[in-house]
């Protein structure tokens, strides 16, 4: 992937209606669930970003028949349960770790052999927290030392487990979920703290005898899945970078329709509320088993607060929009029990740390957050480590700091949000290339 520099720096106020692209972990799921479902499921709202097309061109492989009728769109013609296809080839996840995880568990119960592997970044983040519990259910997967690329035994026997996660993940979850729906007995997930049900709530609309509730998923092998509608909603993750630009830069007002409202995708929502953040939720509605609004923000001045930690699992993926709220916030923000962000696509601590200190502003790492003093935020220039939501997150910074923020190597961007450029100039950014 070639270099690709940003500059951001002050615009106007950030004004108008923001259509943020669909929900990438939706997206993923509903490929795999349509892919070995019984029938035709037509996707809509599909992300069109690199990860999820990794994905799609991973069941293709597979022997699975994805159309394109439209942009964000895919129509999936379902192999069955058992109708996958073994391949020679190496199964390309790009930078998706979610891709990978999944279908670990997907193939883990397969009767052909399969070889994921992954960018550079993705071939660096650990998978033992889905091969060993995996393993407990009879898969056979091989690593390079808990690493990328997974060589995955077909032929394998799997059996039904009852796994406590010693760490809250929905990826973990989902994994194990789905190899349960070729073990034989139960398959029962028991999380430290309720993550998001994506997968739980769309094996139920295509079909799947599945109990779950806040912490818990239970479900039994041996049934069908049928081929399902699925409207994909607008990302959350997505929406975060512009939730936390409108509420810093002053005279903003964004309304960002129909985004996904999953209760444990939300968790930045509540936490720059008890910021003192202004965002209501207009028209709250149901779609495809998920529930949805728009979103409007206005500027407000932000304080800093010492985040709940039964926000944390709701909010992982949004931690560095929010580091870039608190950095701007009057007074002291704590974080603490996000151990997770360090084995993201970067170690995002760090990352945001080491960032937010070349534009002089005063953050203390914690070996499971950070201790960030509120501030103004100057002009230089600051690495992504090929992370995209790094660079999404200082583009929002590059809103309020005294001078152009210059954002390294910003073409991951496109894994989780194409047109991102396009979409925040149009709202009010000064976003540029600057390679």
């Amino acid at each position: 992937m070639n270099q690709l520099d940003w500059s951001s720096r002050p615009g106007r106020p950030l004004r108008g209606s923001v259509r943020i692209p669909g929900d990438k972990s939706v997206s993923h799921r509903a490929l795999m669930l349509a892919a070995i479902a019984e029938g035709d499921s037509h996707i809509h709202g599909f992300l069109e970003g690199e990860d999820t097309r990794a994905t799609a061109a991973v069941l293709t492989q597979l022997g699975v028949r994805i159309e394109t009728p439209a942009t964000g769109e895919r129509l999936v013609h379902g192999v069955g349960l058992h109708g996958l296809r073994g391949t020679p080839q190496v199964l390309d996840c790009g930078n998706a770790g979610t891709g990978m995880r999944l279908l670990a568990g997907l193939l883990a119960g397969q009767a052909f052999d399969s070889v994921l592997v992954g960018d550079a970044s993705l071939s660096q983040r650990p998978m033992r927290r889905v091969t060993d519990p995996l393993a407990r259910m009879g898969a056979r997967i091989d690593t390079r030392e808990g690493l990328p690329p997974l060589r995955v035994h077909g032929g394998q026997s799997l059996r039904g487990i009852r796994y406590e996660l010693p760490v809250a993940s929905a990826q973990v979850k989902s994994a194990l979920l789905l190899a349960g729906l070729y073990a034989v007995g139960d398959t029962e997930i028991i999380e430290p703290h309720p993550t998001r049900d994506y997968t739980e709530r769309m094996l139920a609309a295509f079909g799947w005898p599945i109990q779950f509730s806040p912490g818990v998923a239970r479900l039994a092998g041996g049934h069908v899945l049928h081929a399902n509608d699925v409207q994909v909603p607008a990302d959350f993750s997505s929406a975060a970078f512009f939730l936390v630009a409108a509420s810093i830069v002053p005279g903003s007002e964004l309304r960002l329709p129909a985004v996904g409202l999953n209760p444990r995708r939300t968790g930045l929502l509540h936490a720059l509320r008890l910021m003192g953040a202004d965002i209501a939720i207009e028209q709250p509605r149901e779609s495809g088993g998920e529930p949805v609004g728009d979103l409007v923000v206005r500027h407000a001045p932000l304080h800093g607060i010492e985040l709940p930690a039964a926000l944390v699992p709701d909010m992982i993926d949004e931690f560095p929009a929010l580091f870039i709220a608190a950095a701007v916030a009057s007074g002291r923000t704590v974080v603490r029990g996000a151990a997770e962000l360090r084995v993201k696509e970067s170690d995002r601590i760090a990352s945001m740390a080491t960032g937010l200190r070349a534009l002089g502003a005063a953050i203390e790492e914690t070996p499971d957050g950070a201790i960030i003093d509120g501030g103004r935020l100057g002009a230089g220039r600051v690495e992504t480590h090929l992370d995209h939501r790094i660079a999404m997150s200082f583009a929002v910074a590059g809103l309020v700091a005294a001078g152009p923020v210059r954002i390294s190597d910003c073409a991951h961007v496109a894994t989780s949000f194409p047109g991102f450029l396009e979409l925040a100039n149009g709202c009010g950014f000064a976003l540029q290339r600057a390679d």
